[in-house]
């Protein structure tokens, strides 16, 4: 469905997530009520309930975000100083202060944690996570990208945890949402519609229209910015894996169709929009993030049967320095792989480590003989 125009999403879209999040949360007892007496007759682990408190939860939660956006706009002049970096500053302070709360909601009720780790880059020694994402030199964060919401934890940790200002590259149809459509259009962002780095270029420049926007979206980094990208180009899935590989194959790069092979939990990584952001950001050292904990959850079928959750999410982080970061495009790319290949390996076994964990050992069963 393609997205609706601005004014619709600001004259249509905002005021009715405004009126529907009372509404709803006024209709919410009478609905859990009987939800929970049809649920006490079916083992389901009461996900109606919880889905439903849910998306009341979100509803509220973007409609005060909305009204909060408001109220700045209005202050702002009616949106003429929008721009100025005192009201920057306090966008940035109202989406941390916003990712906090909406994090503390939801995982009470999908009892959710997220631990931090990281790793010094060279020799594999463990570091403090705050420490390797302290702020003093700009970042460009590469991520992996697979389950629900793991660009929103992403950037709640980085906001919340090690207070940086991310800088991000989203499709464009994250606009559906409206909190995030004002908020994120008001702060150093980018939509985009993907369409894959074969699609025309632009005219005059010979750079991707795609590519284009990434390095000027990354131009000016400062000491406390965090320009986070994820290379993969979407969330991982098998159709999408298979797809990777098969359309590096028919490009006629054998040797990148075969290390796409190799990668096992991840998408073979486009190297477009790392390069670009690299180029316009030359002070900038790199950063990627793995995680694990959502692995299993790629459909909204996948979600259903997981609520509750009760799962631990991990991330885990390694920082390159800018001196050791090819300055080639070509040896980029390469370097890209190498690491993806090792975020894979980092996915292979932590995912196996979830497994385990989930399987009984088998001197704990019980007997059950009498």
């Amino acid at each position: 469905m393609g997205l609706p125009p601005i004014w619709v999403r600001r004259l249509v879209l905002a005021p009715l997530v405004v009126v529907a999040a009372p509404l709803f949360i006024g209709l919410m007892p009478p609905l859990l009520i009987a939800i929970i007496l049809v649920a006490s007759f079916i083992p389901r682990r009461f996900r109606w309930p919880r889905a439903l408190l849910l998306v009341a939860l979100y509803l509220l939660w973007d409609a005060i975000l909305l009204i909060i956006l408001f109220v700045m706009w209005i202050a702002s002049g009616f949106g003429y100083a929008l721009r100025k970096p005192g009201f920057v500053r306090a966008h940035y302070a109202i989406a941390a202060f916003g990712l906090r709360v909406l994090f503390w909601l939801f995982g009470a009720v999908l009892r959710l944690t997220i631990t931090v780790e990281a790793e010094d880059a060279s020799d594999g020694e463990a570091v403090a996570f705050d420490e390797l994402l302290r702020a003093g030199a700009p970042l460009v964060v590469a991520s992996r990208h697979a389950g629900p919401g793991d660009s929103f934890i992403l950037v709640h940790t980085l906001m919340n945890q090690v207070g940086r200002r991310p800088r991000i590259v989203l499709k464009d149809t994250m606009q559906w949402d409206p909190a995030i459509d004002v908020l994120l259009n008001r702060l150093p962002t980018r939509f985009i519609t993907p369409t894959g780095f074969s699609a025309t270029r632009t005219r005059g420049t010979g750079a991707h229209p795609i590519t284009a926007q990434i390095a000027d979206l990354a131009q000016g980094l400062g000491p406390d910015d965090a320009f986070v990208i994820f290379p993969e180009g979407g969330n991982f899935s098998v159709s999408r894996r298979l797809s990777r590989i098969d359309r590096l194959r028919v490009s006629g790069n054998e040797t990148l169709a075969l290390r796409a092979e190799a990668l096992q939990h991840v998408l073979a990584p486009q190297p477009g929009g790392i390069n670009a952001a690299l180029a316009s950001s030359p002070d900038a050292d790199v950063v990627f993030i793995a995680h694990a904990g959502l692995d299993d959850l790629i459909t909204v079928r996948d979600i259903w049967r997981a609520l509750p959750m009760d799962k631990q999410i991990t991330l885990h982080a390694w920082r390159i320095p800018r001196k050791d970061i090819p300055a080639d495009r070509a040896e980029q790319e390469a370097w890209l792989y190498d690491w993806f290949a090792r975020i894979d390996a980092w996915v292979s076994i932590h995912s196996r480590d979830a497994v385990d964990e989930a399987q009984p050992e088998a001197g704990d069963a019980t007997d059950s003989g009498g």
